[in-house]
């Protein structure tokens, strides 16, 4: 199962890319931003639980998805660049193995255990 999810996150990811590029958004912001959901991470300088709800608040396709058709709707070109950029992002993680976070640490996700207890 875990293959079949990771290779989900993989078509996932080069659908968003391919949508991005041939939406005209810029590859500068692109590489620029890719990372930036990443930041959730310093959550967990406040325990597991804020870390877990800081990264999942950033890891679910909900956000981009929203945002994506608020900008559709509004014509606002650079918040379809910047849903795109998100949800790519969310599946790139996905396509490494890095799920959903639980509270019980980092490492608990619901793509299963990851790090050197894996």
């Amino acid at each position: 199962m875990r293959v079949l999810l990771r290779a989900e996150g993989v078509a996932e990811f080069l659908v968003l890319a391919f949508l991005y590029g041939r939406f005209g958004g810029s590859w500068w912001l692109f590489a620029i931003l890719f990372l930036a959901p990443d930041l959730s991470f310093l959550g967990y300088l406040a325990g597991p639980r804020v870390g877990a709800t800081a990264y999942n608040a950033l890891h679910m396709t909900v956000g981009p998805a929203l945002l994506g058709l608020l900008a559709l709707a509004s014509g606002w070109a650079l918040g379809v660049s910047l849903a795109l950029i998100w949800a790519a992002h969310i599946q790139f993680d996905r396509a490494l193995g890095y799920g959903l976070k639980f509270f019980s640490g980092f490492g608990d996700t619901h793509l299963g255990r990851i790090g050197k207890a894996a």
